[in-house]
């Protein structure tokens, strides 16, 4: 089963003074990276990327990338279980691959990594794969996480911090990956100045 793309970009922002999914990023903004990095799992998506906003819906609704669609998370405030939980509304009975706005520089093979290694898994329904830095053995984003995992967390509520949806996996999976890229966290405005920089060493 191929996955959904969903990004969860409901964040407030409060700490980067500003909309998170749209700054620029070497001339590109989070989405668009995250968009363009994971065309591998567009292709074959049976849904266009799922883009969950809250505060900022209207300016991120202005500047979609193209094959995403505008999810409203109407309470962001309660954390990202909430966020996957609107996804689900839409995407019901996918497995989804979960990116977070905030680590908008994954590149491509990380994507390319996490489907083959869903696919040899046999996309498990109540599966959860992470990537892992293979250096420090940091667990980073995205995530896929399989259809009946997501059942569950469906009757959660939307205050339920969504690792612990890790204790439920069955299998609980990890495939490793040579980039630090996955463990980024675009929350600060030094964040925002180190992530700017790295970009300006990549081209869409």
């Amino acid at each position: 089963m191929n996955p959904v793309l969903v990004v969860l970009a409901a964040g407030a922002s409060q700490r980067l003074g500003r909309t998170k999914a749209l700054v620029d990023l070497g001339g590109a903004t989070p989405l668009q990276h995250i968009c363009a990095a994971a065309s591998g799992v567009l292709d074959r998506a049976p849904l266009p990327a799922l883009v969950v906003a809250g505060a900022a819906q209207a300016e991120i609704a202005a500047r979609l990338p193209e094959r995403c669609r505008l999810v409203v998370n109407p309470h962001p405030e309660a954390g990202r279980t909430g966020s996957v939980q609107c996804a689900l509304r839409v995407a019901s009975g996918h497995d989804l691959c979960l990116a977070p706005v905030d680590v908008p520089l994954v590149p491509a093979e990380v994507y390319a990594a996490l489907v083959t290694a869903w696919e040899a898994a046999g996309a498990p329904a109540r599966g959860w794969l992470a990537p892992r830095h293979r250096e420090t053995g940091r667990y980073g984003h995205p995530i896929l996480v399989g259809r009946g995992l997501l059942e569950l967390l469906s009757t959660w509520s939307p205050a339920e911090p969504l690792h612990a949806l890790r204790t439920h996996a069955q299998p609980l999976l990890a495939v490793d990956v040579e980039t630090a890229r996955i463990c980024d966290d675009l929350d600060t405005p030094a964040d925002l100045a180190h992530l700017q920089q790295l970009a300006l060493n990549l081209r869409l």
